[in-house]
């Protein structure tokens, strides 16, 4: 589920914290999944006339996804789906590279059992949704997955650092979600990661969370190319 900030008073008396949270769930996942594209605007009026909202709620909904980095607020504009330009999107993943190959280094390798059942159980889910053509289902399986995997880096302060950098690029990284193929290859190359943590092959481990990367953002960058101008 999505980090959110404290909900103002009067926000909640109009809609329960649970309820809030869903509205930016399904929200997060129009962007995630394409069905709201880089720059285009969120109108408080049209998502009051979607979730039954007030205004005042609306805006707290707008102020979430901010947090989440998935929207920008812009002068004379308002919230628009938050666009990355090639620059941002190189360095956001050079530093997602540091950060998770460093973390492979600090994982316990070869993984104790009850935390490869785990990633296992997640995993399972995910083949489910690759095979389903459930794109919403992949997302969250995939998130789950990467949480659970890196949760176990003994370096906690990096494992923070690496929630919080993937949830920045949320909107990056799944623009590949619409290529069969890529969905495929994220499928195979989870399966790859559990078996060296089993056998205790950090290196492998290491190259596979590196490369792992590259097709979303390689991905991101072909189907936007029109947003570098």
């Amino acid at each position: 589920m999505p980090r959110t900030a404290a909900i103002a008073p009067d926000a909640s008396s109009e809609l329960s914290a649970v309820d809030l949270t869903a509205v930016v769930c399904e929200l997060e996942e129009d962007i995630v999944l394409g069905r709201l594209h880089p720059r285009e605007r969120l109108i408080e009026d049209d998502l009051m006339r979607r979730f039954n909202l007030k205004r005042h709620v609306a805006r707290t909904v707008l102020g979430e996804l901010a947090l989440l980095g998935l929207v920008e607020r812009r002068k004379n504009i308002g919230c628009e789906v938050r666009a990355f330009s090639p620059r941002e999107v190189a360095d956001l993943y050079q530093m997602r590279e540091l950060l998770e190959t460093e973390a492979a280094r600090h994982l316990p390798c070869p993984l104790p059992q009850a935390a490869l059942q785990e990633l296992i159980a997640i995993q399972r889910e995910h083949d489910a949704a690759v095979a389903g053509l459930d794109p919403r289902a992949v997302f969250r399986s995939n998130v789950r997955f990467h949480q659970a995997l890196f949760s176990h880096c003994e370096n906690t302060v990096l494992a923070r650092a690496i929630v919080e950098y993937a949830r920045q690029t949320h909107a990056i990284r799944f623009s590949s979600l619409a290529d069969a193929r890529y969905r495929e290859r994220a499928r195979q190359e989870h399966w790859a990661m559990i078996e060296a943590l089993k056998a205790g092959r950090r290196d492998d481990l290491i190259r596979l969370c590196r490369d792992h990367l590259a097709p979303s953002r390689d991905a991101y960058l072909a189907m936007n190319r029109h947003l570098a101008s």
